[in-house]
């Protein structure tokens, strides 16, 4: 069997990409409602893309990694999700993207079947344990029909690997009867269509689908209550909450361990913390409801929002501390998707969160 390559040259570098990501994530889309659907068929062929790839991130496959194939001469795979460590040289499962104005018809197919083939039989891959076709119009009917009839399928492939048939055309005589060879014994239920509302489904669980769509954000669960001794991670903010009713009431000689019980400042103590867990809820629910960052980038507006109040004069730490907790409530955020689902409490949260990592400090020296 030749090794030469007749489809032309090639690349054969690839790009990891362990998690899409949108540009400028934390804001609202503007503009006028228009559907997900409607939104794809504008899509360029890299917007299709990257959906598709977001939508294979969230399948439940467990694959070990997804790698997308860069540019031309992708060899008949755009995504790749591999199922061992051993990539295109173990199982894995070939996506293959096509934004086409009108539905695919088998003629658009057959090629890209070819080139899976060609690929494996080149040694640049084994054979995909499934090979997924993706087009926002879907496919023709009879293209449908010969994809779901995995016998039609080949025989139609078959028919056209073949002397003098354009879709080998530039092919050896020696690599037409390796692809017929191999095709002969080939699985062909291997080949399929996946429609688009299938893959919006599963997209909208995802982070990027709000996003993406302009959507209105999933209903965020209640938040669990704190419990009742401070946890590790915990450990800075409380230090701070301590020091500040300590400046306020020294002769109480607080600790964290007795603030909480403390007959004057254990109830505020206790809705401090209930807040913190408010905003720790807040920041698990982004990571699973909207793209990464997006939670990153509404604490650095808050922290924006008050630090010149945070550095003004104050006659105590806990007159700052409520002067800032209180600003916080009021602060102008509407541009950020996180607000829909956000409450005051989480805007207070947010501030202890800063205080956890010394971003907010409220006892300072002097």
């Amino acid at each position: 069997m030749s090794t030469s390559e007749p489809m032309g040259a090639v690349r054969t570098d690839l790009h990891d990409v362990p998690k899409p990501t949108l540009v400028d994530p934390g804001v609202t889309l503007l503009g006028p409602s228009i559907s997900p659907k409607a939104r794809i068929s504008l899509y360029s062929d890299v917007e299709w893309e990257e959906f598709v790839l977001e939508w294979v991130c969230a399948i439940d496959e467990n694959y070990v990694q997804i790698k997308r194939f860069g540019g031309a001469g992708d060899k008949g795979a755009d995504i790749a999700a591999f199922k061992t460590v051993n990539g295109l040289e173990g199982a894995w499962d070939c996506f293959q993207c096509k934004h086409y104005a009108a539905q695919l018809a088998l003629s658009d197919i057959l090629p890209e079947i070819l080139k899976i083939i060609l690929a494996t039989l080149n040694g640049d891959c084994v054979f995909p344990d499934s090979y997924q076709i993706l087009a926002p119009r879907g496919c023709s009917t009879p293209c449908g029909r010969t994809l779901s009839s995995p016998e039609k399928l080949k025989r139609a492939f078959l028919e056209k690997v073949a002397d003098g048939v354009p879709l080998v055309k530039g092919l050896k005589a020696e690599q037409i009867f390796d692809i017929r060879a191999y095709a002969e014994g080939l699985d062909f239920s291997r080949f399929k269509s996946v429609e688009l509302d299938a893959v919006l489904q599963v997209h909208g669980n995802t982070p990027w689908h709000a996003a993406r769509f302009a959507t209105a954000l999933r209903p965020r669960p209640a938040a669990l209550p704190a419990p009742d001794e401070p946890a590790v991670h915990e450990t800075r903010y409380v230090q701070q909450l301590v020091e500040v009713f300590a400046q306020r009431f020294p002769a109480e000689g607080l600790t964290s361990e007795s603030i909480a019980s403390n007959s004057k400042v254990g109830e505020s103590f206790r809705r401090h913390r209930e807040t913190f867990y408010k905003a720790e809820s807040l920041r698990l629910y982004a990571r699973d409801s909207v793209p990464a960052g997006t939670f990153e980038k509404l604490q650095d507006d808050i922290y924006g929002g008050v630090v010149d109040t945070l550095e003004g004069e104050h006659p105590s730490a806990h007159s700052k501390m409520t002067s800032v907790l209180g600003l916080v409530g009021q602060l102008d955020l509407n541009r950020h998707r996180l607000i829909t689902v956000a409450e005051i409490d989480d805007r207070k949260g947010i501030c202890h969160q800063l205080a956890n990592v010394d971003r907010i400090v409220w006892v300072t020296d002097g």
